[in-house]
């Protein structure tokens, strides 16, 4: 009979594989005396309260302000990344629990500052940034909160609003709370003849199955499920629409468009030319359904053919050591720096290597603008967890940078620019991958790789950006949607995107349903833009190399210190063009040329 294996404990994985967390707080009572500290120093930033209407007031609330801001974000991080290493262990659940706590707290002793500099003129800000010295520092990040004030309420009205922020979550919350907690799926037959409950989890390895039956009664069996509370999710969906088109009106935008886009200074031109851009290059998506249903050797190409690999190699097992050489010479085009800082961070205790007993599961990159930028990973040994590597360390890297060399009012960079230099790593590490593959079974499954990656993440998305823009028109309009109307606009979309050698199977109009990011409006469109940013920066860089690493440091040392659009086109990449969407469409064609002749 063979062993079970079992996941081992952290005290039995060795040193060299854990981040080094020691480095913030060598134990317990250390966090313990600085939390402390910041309790009883926290609340003396409310003696500004009214105050902040001259300039040596004001420097010194920014300063104090920040000392605060960053012992706090200490202590987070440091509670929160031991409690990853263990989640079952309480002594961590209660640090992170009570710094979580008091953050909101600090938060509420803060609140006073955006209302109080957007009741002062705007001349007082600039003459104040002129005449002092230290608030020169402070020019954008003033003026940035200046910009905001047409949308700003009065405090009574803000006070309002924020009473009845949980009220306009409740749509999320329900949708939640069905989906994760109540919705149970039916049992299906896997590939072995064994009964398996189905389950938002397994399901994404039953769509891959080689085994046409199971993947075809994972697919029913997972949105015939979904369609059985199609009025539910349907109402639930307005609702938390109608809630952010509520609160766009009241901010006094034009569009629940512009409320999501304009506080980060992106035009509207950014997300609709990303929508046309997509649509002319439609006939590429059309193209790689018609070859995958060649290489399928099928009759009728389905919805629920479309994740299945166009072949099947045999995993490797890569210790991670072989792995982080794998990557530092995929990233050779990045120059010796960027290497040396890359292992720098991989031998001094930036990552958490290895899956142990209650390590909390996935993977990230997190740190404070007084720490490492920390990662970790559930390295498992596949070319999967290789490629999270390449990713998580692109986001400690871009922390690094902005860290190195913006002050910490700007060392944060937004999340329109974060998935950014992440993905850079990931796409130079492919490209490496598939250009030194010999073995033509494992070249074409590393094309296939990145068509998947390029359309799950560039022409899915925005497919789901396209479904928002609409829905929220026709609701702003006027118009009354239920799932009737949700399941015909997301079937027109579908057979628009994947052509006539695609079967539109009529469970996949139910799929808007399932979709937890339409709860947070605005927001997928950002992993299509992020990625032809990156792959504009990767063209470059492999096309003209010294030029192309000259712009994407400029862009990892920009952090956010001017509006992300700004940044990108001060580093190359102008988003208010179509070209670096032009660019990925233009790697999607070149991969669907080898396979075409592989």
């Amino acid at each position: 009979m063979a062993e079970t294996k079992t996941l081992p404990k952290r005290e039995e994985i060795p040193q060299k594989y854990k981040w080094n967390i020691e480095k913030i707080y060598s134990n317990n009572e250390e966090w313990e005396k600085d939390f402390k500290a910041l309790k009883e120093k926290a609340p003396s930033i409310k003696e500004y309260q009214g105050k902040l209407h001259t300039p040596e007031n004001l420097v010194n609330y920014l300063k104090e302000s920040e000392e605060l801001g960053r012992l706090a974000e200490k202590l987070m991080v440091y509670a929160h990344l031991k409690s990853d290493e263990d989640t079952s262990n309480t002594t961590y659940q209660a640090l992170k629990g009570n710094i979580d706590s008091y953050l909101a707290e600090l938060n509420s002793i803060n609140a006073f500052f955006v209302p109080e500099i957007l009741s002062l003129s705007e001349e007082y800000i600039f003459e104040a940034i002129e005449k002092v010295e230290d608030l020169k520092l402070y020019d954008f990040f003033l003026k940035d909160l200046i910009k905001s004030k047409p949308h700003v309420l009065s405090k009574n009205e803000e006070e309002l609003l924020a009473s009845v922020s949980d009220n306009l979550e409740a749509p999320q919350n329900i949708f939640n709370m069905l989906t994760n907690a109540d919705m149970t799926f039916p049992i299906i037959i896997d590939e072995k003849g064994n009964k398996v409950e189905l389950t938002e989890g397994n399901y994404s390895t039953f769509i891959k199955s080689k085994d046409r039956r199971v993947r075809k009664e994972a697919f029913e069996g997972l949105f015939n499920t979904y369609k059985k509370f199609k009025n539910t999710l349907g109402t639930s969906l307005s609702s938390s629409m109608k809630a952010f088109i509520f609160e766009s009106k009241v901010r006094k935008y034009s569009s629940a468009l512009e409320s999501s886009l304009k506080p980060n200074n992106i035009p509207l031109a950014v997300y609709e030319n990303a929508l046309k851009t997509i649509n002319d290059n439609v006939n590429l998506l059309h193209r790689y359904v018609k070859l995958k249903k060649k290489f399928l050797r099928l009759e009728e190409m389905h919805m629920y053919d479309l994740y299945v690999p166009l072949i099947d190699i045999k995993q490797e097992d890569i210790p991670f050591e072989e792995g982080v050489e794998i990557v530092k010479t995929a990233l050779k085009p990045l120059g010796e720096e960027y290497l040396g800082i890359f292992d720098h961070g991989v031998k001094n205790g930036w990552i958490d290597v290895f899956e142990s007993k209650g390590k909390r599961g996935g993977a990230y990159s997190w740190g404070t603008y007084d720490t490492m930028p920390y990662v970790l990973l559930n390295y498992n040994h596949t070319l999967n967890d290789v490629s999270t590597l390449a990713h998580e360390m692109g986001h400690s890297l871009h922390s690094y940078y902005s860290r190195l060399e913006q002050p910490y009012v700007y060392s944060h960079y937004t999340l329109f620019c974060a998935e950014v230099a992440s993905t850079t790593n990931e796409i130079l590490l492919i490209h490496y991958l598939i250009d030194n593959e010999k073995d033509p079974n494992k070249k074409l499954y590393l094309i296939n790789q990145e068509l998947e990656q390029i359309r799950t993440t560039v022409f899915r998305q925005l497919m789901f950006a396209e479904f928002e823009k609409k829905t929220h028109e026709m609701l702003e309009a006027g118009q009354s949607l239920t799932a009737k109307e949700y399941s015909e606009i997301w079937h027109e979309i579908n057979v628009r995107f994947f052509g006539e050698d695609m079967v539109v199977d009529e469970e996949i109009d139910i799929e808007w349903a399932r979709i937890p990011h339409f709860y947070r409006d605005f927001y997928v469109y950002q992993y299509a833009t992020g990625y032809s940013a990156a792959s504009a920066f990767a063209g470059a860089i492999l096309k003209d190399n010294e030029k192309g690493v000259k712009d994407l440091k400029k862009f990892l040392k920009s952090g956010g210190s001017h509006y992300p659009i700004a940044i990108l086109k001060n580093s190359g990449v102008d988003m208010l063009t179509s070209a670096p969407l032009e660019a990925t469409m233009k790697r999607f064609s070149e991969l669907l040329d080898m396979l075409e002749n592989i």
